[in-house]
């Protein structure tokens, strides 16, 4: 705990007013040749009950902390320039490439759809193409490009395939660059789902019947010791 002289505090309480902890600590430091903080400063008033009368707001009379700076202010790489339309300006029909921010790939191309800045008014344009033919995309699947060229949006080079058959091209390296290639591969992995599906299937009635077979070993048991007690 720093002791303070009656003329260190004498200074605090005449300087304690409209003035930051810094501050405060800085002039007290230059007179009396210390290393006092500002939590130091804040310990102070609080023991003491001080009020510095600083509110936190922006008071009367006070100076902004970019007074004088007009025009020093350089832009970055994500101002917006005199003259650059913003991605909710621009005519519905426009395609623009995007990337997802933790991936390094081009991305895909998005198509604006309708006006607005919200998200949902762009969709990807392979995804457009395939609901423009065969309707909405279900919930649990996704549109893939046979060839995996992303530039190669046709509708003859694309797939409506599940998460499940996704996994599992992804997992046997089914997906080539030759379409036709990728095709086969795509009736292996609905193939291999299928499998994996009974199997998934198999498994849940398998313990669904444990489950219902402990069940019944209980309610046994405890008849037996009901009519074991009754016996008594």
């Amino acid at each position: 705990m720093i002791k303070y002289t009656e003329e260190q505090q004498q200074f605090l309480i005449d300087n304690n007013y409209m003035r930051p902890a810094k501050e405060l600590a800085d002039l007290f430091n230059e007179k009396f040749k210390t290393n006092l903080t500002a939590r130091n400063i804040k310990t102070f008033r609080g023991n003491h009950k001080l009020n510095s009368g600083l509110t936190g707001r922006f008071e009367k009379g006070q100076k902004s902390w970019n007074k004088g700076t007009k025009g020093l202010m350089k832009p970055n790489k994500t101002s917006f320039k005199k003259g650059s339309k913003s991605w909710n300006c621009d005519p519905i029909g426009t395609e623009k490439w995007k990337t997802h921010a933790n991936r390094n790939d081009e991305g895909f191309l998005y198509v604006k759809v309708q006006d607005g800045a919200k998200q949902h008014n762009w969709k990807q344009k392979h995804r457009l193409i395939w609901e423009q033919a065969y309707g909405e995309i279900p919930k649990g699947y996704k549109v893939i490009f046979k060839d995996g060229n992303r530039h190669n949006i046709t509708l003859e080079n694309l797939a409506l395939v599940s998460n499940s058959q996704m996994l599992i091209l992804n997992r046997h390296n089914l997906i080539y660059s030759e379409k036709e290639l990728t095709e086969v591969g795509i009736n292996i992995a609905k193939v291999m789902d299928k499998i994996n599906e009974k199997q998934r299937k198999w498994l849940w009635a398998k313990v669904l019947w444990c489950n219902l077979w402990n069940k019944a070993i209980k309610r046994k048991n405890k008849r037996i010791r009901r009519n074991n007690r009754i016996d008594k």
